[in-house]
């Protein structure tokens, strides 16, 4: 047994804890893609990347379900724990999922931490990838109120590196304007394409070449906190 693991005893695992804009998808929901589904296609064979996101789940409802504790069952000494949730903790009519920025989504997101350096592996925080949404002047708007602020808070007070995913994206999509952003989410003309044939006007989530975009913002974020032993690893495409 030993000596069938030997070639992959270097191997670095890459674990995503998340909500939908992190999570893989079938093929019968294509071209709507998040970004953890793309993101192994830029390391190279040393790095797996396992996708446990989970469309609709909070910091909180992802515990709750024992997503976490699968996780950690799994996770050894060198691993990453990227972990992205914001975009159902905002949602105060579902007790289940609602998280207050300032107490328990930090309450919640420590567990992660804890949990990850437990099992000497790397905890990593990424804010919430942005929605889609813009003024009438054409400029993006914080569509995650105090979400992302709580969490960078967060990363310092634990000394965890974070990715400012909120303040990239807004970035990007200040960039693409409100025309352009149409084809990193889930934008689709009635016929355009056979899973949607009435077509879509998603917000939210992402097709297939957005979701690319928003996870080269994540290896960018990768090479800016200097996580070394996965930066070396990042292959150009």
């Amino acid at each position: 047994m030993r000596n069938s693991e030997y070639p992959h005893k270097n191997r670095i695992t890459v674990y995503l804890a998340g909500d939908s804009t992190v999570s893989d998808y079938s093929s019968s929901l294509a071209p709507r893609a998040g970004w953890g589904q793309v993101i192994n296609r830029y390391f190279d064979d040393t790095v797996v990347v396992k996708n446990v996101a989970s469309p609709g789940r909070s910091s909180k409802s992802f515990i709750d379900e024992g997503r976490l504790d699968s996780i950690l069952k799994q996770i050894k000494k060198g691993d990453y724990l990227f972990i992205q949730f914001g975009h159902n903790d905002e949602k105060k009519d579902d007790p289940s999922r609602y998280t207050d920025p300032n107490s328990s989504y930090k309450s919640y997101l420590k567990q992660y931490i804890h949990g990850a350096r437990a099992k000497q592996a790397i905890p990593v925080l990424v804010t919430p990838v942005e929605r889609r949404s813009f003024t009438k002047e054409g400029n993006p708007r914080n569509s995650h109120g105090a979400y992302p602020a709580a969490m960078k808070e967060l990363g310092f007070e634990e000394h965890v590196p974070v990715i400012d995913l909120t303040a990239k994206s807004k970035k990007l999509f200040q960039e693409l304007g409100p025309e352009r952003t149409k084809d990193v989410f889930l934008w689709l003309e009635p016929r355009e394409n056979k899973n949607y044939p009435k077509g879509v006007r998603d917000n939210t989530h992402f097709q297939e070449d957005g979701a690319k975009q928003i996870a080269s913002l994540v290896l960018e974020g990768i090479k800016e906190i200097k996580l070394v032993s996965l930066e070396n690893h990042i292959v150009t495409k």
